[in-house]
């Protein structure tokens, strides 16, 4: 008998387990692992976050070029996508007039409070603290659906030269109280976490952000960035990025992790190292020796899907095709000692 190789071994087992799903009746949805390529619309994908409306997942990552303010896709299974528009025509002028000369739209977040959804968006000039946190809010995706359409809810939270933090890469989590949260923060002051009014959605009345986070390098760069806190258990996990992106198959990009009990902390990484003195587990980052395909990768977030799984989606530089940022999701898996892992599935 012929051996089979490690794809069809692949091939054998998918079509094992959709013969399985059609017996059941059920519709068989693959998850998208770490080497597989996505196909579609899945470039240009900086700073991506995923969610599902429905039996749809969309996706909102940062402008670029001709896709302004924001880039949007949506999929029916997490693998093959579709462009949408931009779910705002165009910054609002609030966010002009803070951030003069500002064109795109940076590190959305996206989530479900209550009957509306939040898009939380970071509006900037490249290398600088002169940034904005904005918000619109809607109450579908879907931009077929009836009364499909985003309201701006105006400026979150600000920064200038010289403050403590830079107010982007904003990422809202909820408390097991209830309590609702922004994380947010890249370079200046690391990474900040602010208590929010549940309705308005912006910083509590007397809140201040505090850091949870950060990294010294000795050159003063505190090169962390993008946080994402997800609740899993009974730990809140802080997922960061350390390095540097947007330098195509050279960016150092890579993601890190730490964890605490409560939400404002203190994170503590595996050997118990905290996060607010630069401590943090590698959770993804590309081998040193450039064999793996997908570079830099980073600014994640996490969706956890009605069947219990958790979907990790960031984005990393594709060294096939000249470096171009592109759309990343793998799932995570969950060690014996708790802790999560990027599931990898050869393609």
């Amino acid at each position: 008998m012929r051996k089979l190789g490690r794809s069809h071994h692949l091939c054998l087992l998918r079509a094992i387990v959709l013969v399985s799903a059609v017996a059941l009746g059920s519709k068989a949805v693959f998850p998208a692992p770490r080497e597989e390529v996505l196909l579609g619309d899945v470039v240009p994908a900086h700073d991506p976050v995923l969610i599902r409306e429905g039996d749809r997942y969309y996706v909102y990552s940062t402008g670029q070029r001709e896709r302004r303010p924001l880039v949007a896709r949506t999929s029916r299974d997490l693998r093959h996508w579709a462009a949408l528009p931009s779910p705002l025509p165009d910054l609002p002028d609030w966010a002009r007039a803070a951030v003069p000369g500002a064109r795109e739209m940076w590190a959305p977040d996206i989530t479900q409070v209550g009957n509306r959804y939040r898009l939380y968006y970071s509006v900037s000039r490249f290398g600088t603290q002169h940034s904005a946190i904005g918000l619109a809010t809607a109450t579908t995706l879907d931009p077929a659906a009836p009364g499909y359409g985003w309201r701006d809810e105006g400026l979150v939270i600000a920064s200038r030269e010289g403050d403590p933090y830079n107010a982007i890469d904003p990422a809202f989590v909820r408390d097991r109280g209830g309590g609702e949260w922004l994380s947010f923060g890249s370079f200046w002051g690391g990474i900040q976490l602010v208590r929010l009014d549940p309705q308005s959605g912006k910083p509590a009345a007397g809140a201040t952000p505090q850091m949870i986070a950060r990294r010294d390098m000795g050159d003063k760069t505190n090169a962390i960035e993008a946080p994402f806190i997800i609740d899993h258990g009974g730990w809140y996990w802080l997922i960061v990025s350390f390095d540097f992106c947007c330098r195509g198959t050279s960016s150092s990009y890579h993601l890190r992790i730490g964890r605490a009990r409560s939400i404002e902390g203190p994170y503590l990484d595996r050997s118990g190292r905290a996060m607010r003195e630069g401590g943090g587990t590698v959770l993804l980052r590309a081998d040193a020796a450039g064999r793996d395909r997908f570079r830099g990768p980073g600014h994640a977030g996490v969706m956890r899907d009605r069947d219990g799984h958790h979907y990790l989606v960031h984005h990393a530089y594709d060294a096939a095709a000249g470096g171009v940022a592109t759309l990343r999701i793998a799932r995570l898996q969950w060690d014996r000692a708790g802790w999560p892992v990027v599931e990898k599935t050869a393609s």
